[in-house]
């Protein structure tokens, strides 16, 4: 017989081979050994003497004792029929099984049920997960969601900043409460289409009434359905259940898009110059607000890309001084960017530069804060009639640099890249040089007074 292998890293871990059969041999770790009924060494036939198949199955059945100890480690704060459901799922998961109740594994063909029997032989204490002797659990909505922020959503938010998972965490809480609230709180096993149905109808009369004006765009409907298709999908896979049926699946709002659509248009270019950077009143905002609206003003880059920037990310030394947009994995300042395409290098001048040598470690005082970044600057706009219309906002100043560029005729696709949009091609090369972005935002950058920085 071979030895047991339990290096991580090994290739041929958890492999022994009897008689030119392979075993899965493993042992189960001792603080989960109490709660785990199989015994304190796993070990079973995989029936194959072909290596390659031998190590498929061993990454699944190892994957499925993974997920198994660790909700048995984590147990706390989940419903019992859910913890002990989870757990049988886990098990028959372990064994090489799909769980089934009991009434499922009666329809089972007769080959497979004799797989399941064979099962016992190799493990005792595991009757209930490969015989379904644990009940599906009935489950409100509420109850799955909390399942589903505790064991699921750490995976979801990791690489993101506390804000950005604060952020997060109350939107989907927000779109599970909407549905409670219109739905109720039902079983989340025996919701149907047509609860979901009646759902979507509660939306659709706000987004586009009979009568009336609506008091919705489609966009917030098509976010709270998305979050509850995401969360039920979600829950069953956990569950053991990843081609279950979704009640929410296909419904959706059609959103318009285009210039004429675009809910913050922008800012003329002479509003730009001849009010904003001439007014008086730009001496009373406090300083980091200003210093990140004129960057955006300047460069086109999204508000909080430049409130959330780290030193590191601040490039100063550098023959062609520049700001690095990029996701942060430092663990104790982790961050999340928006979009792969949103990830670039974009080139200091004018007013970002002085910004910028101006606050070389970043703004702290909306660090990971930019809804409080836009509220203040449009709030302090507003109240000095810096705004031409009610639309127009802080993000108005970067669809002005896109105007400012397609006016000077910049290459579309350097615009993409600048503007941090996806290039609707295959990508080849680096998108050009520091030097030639510099030049092109130099054609459009704004006339510079360095008494308003």
């Amino acid at each position: 017989m071979g030895r047991l292998r339990k290096t991580e890293d090994d290739a041929d871990r958890y492999l022994t081979r009897r008689s030119a059969v392979y075993y899965y041999k493993r042992r189960v770790p001792a603080d989960v050994a109490p709660m785990d009924d199989r015994g304190g060494l796993i070990n079973f036939s995989l029936k194959t003497r072909d290596l390659s198949r031998a190590r498929r199955l061993r990454d699944e059945y190892e994957r499925a004792d993974n997920e198994l100890w660790a909700m048995l480690i984590r147990g706390e704060g989940v419903p019992e029929s859910l913890r002990k459901f989870r757990i049988a799922t886990l098990k028959a998961k372990s064994l090489g099984f799909h769980y089934r109740t009991a009434d499922e594994v009666a329809l089972e063909p007769l080959e497979l049920l004799v797989s399941r029997l064979e099962a016992l032989t190799m493990d005792r204490g595991a009757i209930n997960a490969t015989l379904g002797g644990v009940e599906r659990p009935q489950v409100k909505i509420s109850e799955a969601f909390e399942v589903y922020l505790d064991q699921i959503a750490p995976a979801e938010v990791r690489g993101k900043s506390e804000g950005q998972r604060k952020r997060w965490k109350n939107g989907r809480k927000a779109s599970a409460a909407a549905f409670i609230e219109v739905v109720g709180d039902l079983q989340i096993e025996k919701l149907s289409r047509d609860d979901t149905r009646r759902y979507y109808e509660h939306w659709l009369v706000r987004i586009a009434p009979k009568d009336g004006k609506p008091s919705h765009g489609p966009s917030i409907g098509n976010r709270r359905i998305s979050d509850m298709r995401v969360f039920y999908r979600e829950y069953f896979t956990l569950l053991g259940e990843p081609d279950r049926r979704n009640p929410f699946d296909n419904l959706s709002f059609k959103e318009k898009r285009g210039k004429k659509q675009r809910a913050r248009p922008p800012f003329p270019h002479e509003w730009i110059t001849d009010v904003i950077l001439k007014s008086p009143a730009l001496a009373k905002m406090n300083d980091e607000a200003r210093g990140i609206m004129l960057v955006v003003a300047d460069n086109g880059a999204r508000p909080g890309e430049i409130c959330n920037l780290s030193e590191s990310q601040i490039v100063l030394d550098h023959p062609i001084p520049h700001i690095k947009i990029e996701p942060r994995d430092d663990p104790d300042d982790p961050r999340e960017i928006k979009t792969d395409s949103s990830i670039r290098t974009l080139p200091l001048h004018g007013y970002a530069l002085a910004v910028m040598r101006k606050f070389p470690k970043g703004f702290p005082t909306y660090r990971d804060n930019e809804n409080s970044l836009s509220a203040a600057v449009n709030k302090f706009m507003r109240e000095n009639g810096l705004l031409p219309t009610k639309k127009h906002c802080l993000y108005s100043f970067r669809h002005s640099f896109e105007d400012r560029m397609k006016n000077r005729h910049v290459d579309a696709e350097l615009r993409r890249i600048l503007f941090g949009h996806a290039i609707d091609r295959e990508e080849y090369g680096e998108g050009g040089s520091l030097e030639l972005h510099l030049r092109q935002i130099k054609k459009v950058s704004l006339p510079f007074d360095a008494s308003i920085v």
